[in-house]
């Protein structure tokens, strides 16, 4: 069973992230979450003594082990300001895609930010690949690909993101970037159905239809 903290901020995290949402450059989003003396120069999202929690996706064994393990790194931080600041770290690590696959045909639907997925099939599994324009949407996208990249196409569709609940993700995410979240899970599931019912190609070559 999952464990996972419920702090809730209310208001000044709603407020906190309408602005979020208007700023062009992480430098202006850290100055927006400052608290105390926090910097940009100087940020730690893992304290001294505390192990590191930014994984890569090869670490993270299998499917049901990912959902835990995140959990149980949210519930390490105090607040919701730290997993926002967790979150943004992550966005940062995301190795991201090169412009020419920043294409209209890989556009996510319903996302407020331009996100972008591709996905390819090889040996058994499905791989993903994905960056988007805001950083803390590209963190969120570092987790789904942590959890569904490189799965068989049976595990990602028997596999909803029942963790974000637990999270509280979406009580605390904006309405605009809570339905991002949801599209781009209908995305990666999409694409799964797509690889197992034998529709491969045709989701390569026109990932729109996918809906």
């Amino acid at each position: 069973m999952y464990v996972c903290q419920r702090i809730g901020l209310g208001k000044l995290v709603r407020d906190k992230l309408s602005r979020i949402e208007t700023m062009e450059n992480v430098g202006a989003l850290f100055r927006a979450l400052q608290i105390g003396a926090l910097q940009l120069g100087a940020l730690q999202i893992d304290p001294p003594g505390f192990p590191a929690y930014t994984h890569d996706m090869s670490e993270s064994g299998t499917i049901d082990q990912a959902t835990q393990d995140i959990v149980d790194e949210f519930s390490f931080f105090d607040d919701w300001m730290q997993r926002y600041e967790y979150i943004i770290e992550l966005g940062k690590k995301l190795e991201g895609l090169p412009d020419a696959k920043k294409d209209d045909a890989h556009l996510v639907p319903g996302c407020q930010s331009r996100v972008w997925f591709h996905a390819r099939f090889e040996d058994g599994h499905v791989r993903f690949e994905a960056d988007s324009d805001a950083v803390i949407v590209r963190g969120l996208i570092a987790l789904l690909l942590r959890v569904y990249s490189d799965r068989t196409p049976e595990e990602i569709v028997s596999t909803p993101p029942e963790f974000f609940e637990v999270l509280e993700l979406g009580s605390h995410l904006s309405g605009s970037r809570a339905n991002g979240l949801r599209a781009m899970v209908d995305r990666i599931h999409a694409y799964a159905r797509a690889y197992r019912d034998g529709g491969a190609k045709a989701a390569e070559a026109a990932p729109g239809a996918l809906g």
